[in-house]
């Protein structure tokens, strides 16, 4: 059974930056991608972005150039660090181990609890 925990969310102003951290259990993480969704109020859930188990990355157009994924697989940990943040950026993010089918990311049946991220104006 795999377990993931976010962390790191928070209140920020705009413009502000917040890094969120995805950590895992089990032994799986290495052999698995990546990707980072987030759903706000309303909203159905959206892939932010994800990274291959060879480091591969794909993004957002909305989060391109401003967000960065990474992972730590010695830690068993993913990041998203997430530069001049907007406030159509608020929502709740959450990790997910999944896989790539050639440049496609798809989510897999692990999720985290999810983590809130609130950007003021």
């Amino acid at each position: 059974q795999v377990q993931l925990v976010e962390s790191g969310g928070g209140l920020v102003q705009a413009g502000g930056s917040l890094r969120l951290s995805c950590a895992a259990s089990g032994n799986t993480f290495s052999r698995n991608a990546i990707g980072w969704y987030r759903q706000a109020p309303g909203k159905q859930r959206e892939l932010v972005a994800a990274i291959s188990t060879s480091s591969s990355t794909n993004y957002a157009d909305s989060v391109k150039g401003r967000f960065t994924i990474s992972r730590d697989n010695a830690k068993n940990t993913g990041y998203l660090q997430m530069n001049t943040l907007k406030p159509e950026d608020t929502a709740v993010y959450y990790c997910n181990l999944g896989y790539y089918g050639g440049k496609y990311y798809y989510g897999g049946v692990y999720w985290g609890q999810g983590t809130q991220v609130t950007v003021s104006s």
